[in-house]
């Protein structure tokens, strides 16, 4: 916090001489691959990530599972441009755009406004030939993150909320990975950034007095906050849950079209969405079970069975993922179960 507040000091500073410099524009849309973040000056003090003009901070309804590291996400459009909104998908965004996500752990739980260690920050640039995703890592000092497209393997842990030690193998993906998860229709595409997950009310309407986005329908879709019960019923917090942590593969038009499950938050066949459908495929994936959600009978779900596992070769989702999501579980557990059992 110290950090941050003398980083808001020092730009209050620096506005007033107009010695800011901009954001890269030029690192964002020519080709190449900068070394270090601070070559984009997305920030103006780099760790404690205080945005530079037209980089605007954002939350999403639902966002994706993270092993619980706490993300934070910006979004810059180049002045004088707009992205073009979308009712499906997400928006169209012209090239110079760029989507940052900043990955880290508070030393506890307990304490949210405490010291959080940065692990990596990950970029979506959008180039001319499509969007470019670029992984960074956070040095020990904090004072630079470094490109690293092989991806890396960093030890963390954190105190809980229940004052528990917790600790993972924390997996910062390569170069294709980031693209066989952000891949559709064979192109890398955005993930949470839509308008039924960005529209909490207000955030659109924001974005376009941010001059980012060139309206903002009053019937916007939206998809509710995935662990808040007053914020919608049981059947649409799962199922904004699995559009966000599964759909992104799980859709008629990515990598897992071949299985037949479309996760999908608008998926109107129940079939496709795994009621009483049979696996492609039998092997350990299925558990010994009969189909992707058995209704009724969690326990007897593939669906569930892959989301508590562990095991390299059975667990869902295959990246992003290297401990089980508690709430999460619960949440499709009481999904599945409140199902009318058939047969």
């Amino acid at each position: 916090m110290i950090r941050a507040l003398i980083a808001f000091l020092g730009w209050f500073a620096l506005a007033g001489l107009n010695d800011v410099p901009p954001v890269n524009g030029a690192l964002i849309a020519d080709e190449g691959y900068p070394q270090r973040l601070s070559e984009f000056r997305f920030f103006l003090d780099d760790y404690a990530q205080t945005p530079n003009a037209r980089v605007h901070s954002y939350a999403l309804n639902t966002p994706l599972f993270s092993d619980y590291a706490a993300k934070q996400r910006w979004v810059y459009v180049p002045e004088g441009q707009q992205a073009l909104y979308n009712d499906d998908g997400t928006f169209d965004f012209p090239v110079g755009s760029a989507f940052i996500k900043s990955f880290g752990y508070p030393a506890d739980f307990r304490d949210p406004d405490g010291e959080i260690r940065l692990i990596e920050t990950r970029v979506l640039l959008r180039r001319e030939e499509g969007w470019v995703a670029l992984p960074y890592v956070w040095n020990e000092d904090g004072s630079d993150a470094v490109l690293r497209r092989a991806g890396r393997r960093m030890p963390v842990s954190w105190i809980d909320e229940a004052g528990e030690t917790q600790q993972v193998s924390y997996r910062v993906p390569n170069q294709n990975q980031c693209k066989s998860c952000h891949q559709m229709n064979g192109e890398i595409e955005l993930i949470g950034p839509n308008a039924r997950n960005l529209n909490n009310g207000t955030r659109l309407a924001q974005w376009v007095d941010w001059s980012i986005l060139d309206r903002a329908p009053e019937n916007a879709p939206r998809v509710p906050v995935w662990d808040d019960p007053a914020d919608g019923t049981l059947d649409e917090r799962a199922r904004a849950y699995l559009d966000v942590n599964c759909a992104h593969c799980h859709r008629r038009e990515s990598g897992a079209s071949n299985s037949g499950l479309f996760l999908t938050y608008d998926e109107d066949d129940p079939v496709a969405r795994g009621i009483r459908k049979r696996p492609v495929a039998a092997g350990r994936g299925s558990g010994g079970f009969d189909f992707s959600i058995a209704p009724g009978r969690p326990g007897e779900s593939i669906l569930l069975h892959r989301m508590i596992s562990s095991d390299p070769g059975v667990q869902m989702p295959e990246l992003g993922r290297e401990i089980i999501h508690r709430e999460g579980v619960a949440l499709i557990r009481a999904y599945i179960a409140a199902m009318e059992p058939q047969g």
